[in-house]
């Protein structure tokens, strides 16, 4: 059945997004917990939307108070949701404790979720309904084994209907009781991904083979089908790898107030999808020689949609005109390796 929900903003969807939607009860310095709305792809999916991105939301979201927190969130950015009645499975919950350096530790408790509560034919239905839909995304949790049979045949889909698909690694390691299992896991998935983002960490967890972070993301890259990488690595920047063999990097050299990092990679990666969408970027991108001014474009937006989030609280992703703004303060350094 189609849904005139998604009928009404056909004309103007680029982008789909598939994976968690939750609450990330951020622990503050006083013990207390402050509910946010949050979800890694979630958080995507609201940081294209606020930069000018007309995006579908594929999952369900509950009617309890949360899931009425967090569709009132999408709805107020303008994103289409796919499901636009609400379900009787509670809200996935994340219990987030934030170090000195402001990095998040998670717990997660998603067993009977309504994110979770929906099926391949469901994500590639309401894709198929999006005539203008050229960019499907997902990753983090929905990269759990346990949803291999949403997602997997969904990707098969979209990648059988000709859309970019990006998948961000964002490993969650402390969650995942069969750490072997859910690495390869990861890895299979990655194998539909023509964009593929991964940090430093990622890396590792993964246990790639390579001296250096870079090393281990080109043999992560020429393992995979996908056309380039963006490796992310903290305060020391990113780098994008093509599978022609250019690196280029990217890091910013002003000094900024971190508050925290919670959704600065899903903020990194909405910046670089709405400078690949701005481009006109295709599937091929990468896979011969491209210019060094797309690649830097790609990682000074996504840098600067990163630099403004971990100066707020929680993920609060910036306006278009905010992540310009800060390209044009020229603190981005961008050279080519």
């Amino acid at each position: 059945m189609e849904n005139p929900h998604i009928e009404q903003k056909n004309r103007q969807i680029r982008v789909a997004t598939a994976g968690e939607a939750l609450i990330d009860m951020i622990c503050g310095e006083d013990g207390r917990f402050d509910p946010c709305i949050g979800g890694a792809v979630y958080n995507l999916t609201r940081a294209l939307a606020r930069q000018s991105v007309d995006t579908l939301y594929l999952n369900p979201l509950s009617r309890d108070r949360f899931g009425r927190q967090l569709a009132d969130g999408l709805s107020q950015d303008g994103v289409v949701l796919a499901v636009p009645e609400p379900v009787i499975e509670v809200t996935s919950i994340a219990v987030v404790s934030v170090n000195g350096q402001g990095h998040p530790d998670y717990a997660f408790y998603r067993q009977g979720v309504a994110d979770r509560a929906t099926s391949a034919v469901a994500l590639a239905q309401a894709c198929a309904q999006v005539e203008t839909l050229s960019v499907v995304c997902t990753g983090a949790l929905a990269l759990s084994p346990d949803d291999a049979s949403t997602y997997l045949p969904w990707l098969a889909s979209q990648q059988q209907a000709g859309k970019l698909i990006v998948i961000d690694a964002n490993l969650r390691p402390s969650v995942m009781p069969d750490l072997k299992l859910y690495k390869s896991h990861v890895l299979t998935t990655l194998q539909y991904a023509d964009v593929i983002k991964v940090s430093d960490e990622d890396l590792q967890n993964l246990g790639i083979a390579g001296a250096t972070a870079l090393e281990q993301a080109q043999s992560l890259l020429h393992s995979s089908c996908a056309s380039f990488l963006a490796l992310t690595r903290g305060s020391e920047g990113a780098s994008l790898l093509t599978r022609n063999g250019a690196v280029f990097h990217a890091k910013e050299t002003a000094t900024l107030t971190i508050v925290d990092s919670v959704g600065a990679g899903d903020c990194f990666l909405a910046g670089m999808v709405v400078a690949l969408l701005e481009a006109g970027l295709t599937h091929d991108w990468g896979r011969d020689a491209v210019e060094a001014k797309q690649a830097q474009s790609l990682l000074q937006n996504a840098i600067a949609s990163a630099s403004i989030c971990v100066q707020r609280r929680g993920c609060v992703p910036p306006l278009r005109k905010e992540v310009l703004a800060q390209i044009a303060l020229g603190s981005i350094a961008f050279s080519q390796a």
